[in-house]
Parts: C-alpha cells; sequence; structure tokens
C-alpha cells in the first residue's frame, strides 16, 4: 500500500522511526554514566540540582511510556498527547539542569593544568 509521504516510493516514516527508537535504548546507557556521576557528588547544592535532573529525566521517561500505552486505547483521544507534550516539557527542563551542572558547576569536566591554562591564555 502506498502512501503520499514517501520519497521515490520509500516511506518516510519507516525512515525516520530507528532514529528515535535507538536513541531511546541509548538513553539507557547514558543513565548508567549519570547514576555513576550522581554517586560521587560530594556538594549539596550540586546533588540537589543533580536528583532534581534525575527526577526530571525519570518522571519523563514514565509520561512516554505512559503516552505510549494511551496510543493504543480505543479510541486514542488526545489524551496521548497532552502527556508527550508534558514529557517533552521535563525533557527540556532535565536538559538545562544537566547544563547547568556541567557548565555552571563543571560537573564531569576536570579543570585543565596550570600548564594547559597558561597554553590556552597564549592564544
Amino acid at each position: 500500500m502506498s502512501t503520499p509521504a514517501s520519497v521515490a516510493r520509500h516511506p518516510i516514516h519507516a525512515m525516520l522511526v530507528p532514529l528515535p527508537i535507538g536513541l531511546w535504548v541509548f538513553s539507557f546507557v547514558a543513565a548508567v554514566a549519570g547514576l555513576i556521576d550522581f554517586s560521587s557528588i560530594t556538594d549539596r547544592r550540586v546533588g540537589r540540582i543533580a536528583l532534581l535532573h534525575l527526577v526530571c529525566n525519570s518522571l519523563s521517561f514514565v509520561l512516554f511510556a505512559v503516552s505510549f500505552i494511551l496510543r493504543y486505547r480505543d479510541p486514542p483521544g488526545g489524551w496521548p498527547v497532552v502527556v508527550s507534550a508534558s514529557a517533552l516539557a521535563l525533557v527540556g527542563v532535565g536538559g538545562w539542569l544537566g547544563g547547568e551542572l556541567v557548565y555552571v558547576h563543571g560537573m564531569g569536566v576536570t579543570a585543565p593544568s596550570r600548564r594547559e591554562a597558561a597554553s590556552y591564555d597564549r592564544w
């Protein structure tokens, strides 16, 4: 059966789906590294930000799973879109908090040695 959303008789949907599925699976690998980082935090303020980052990302995962389940209801209605949009907003907040951890608090970043810092200054 052909579809109007195609390129040279190849359906676009089938071309686009593998990427998000792969990223979804790979997010578990990134979560393991994140948990290792989380367990090494000693600063309380950074720990609170990291905990909120973890909660936002975990809750977004749960909401995306709920959205997936809701899409199989008959009829699905508008709730899956609302739940997915909420999860997407949480991913944005979680990502912003992750950036806060790395770029503001230096989480997971090794400071350059004095020698390296001096060579940067020459540039």
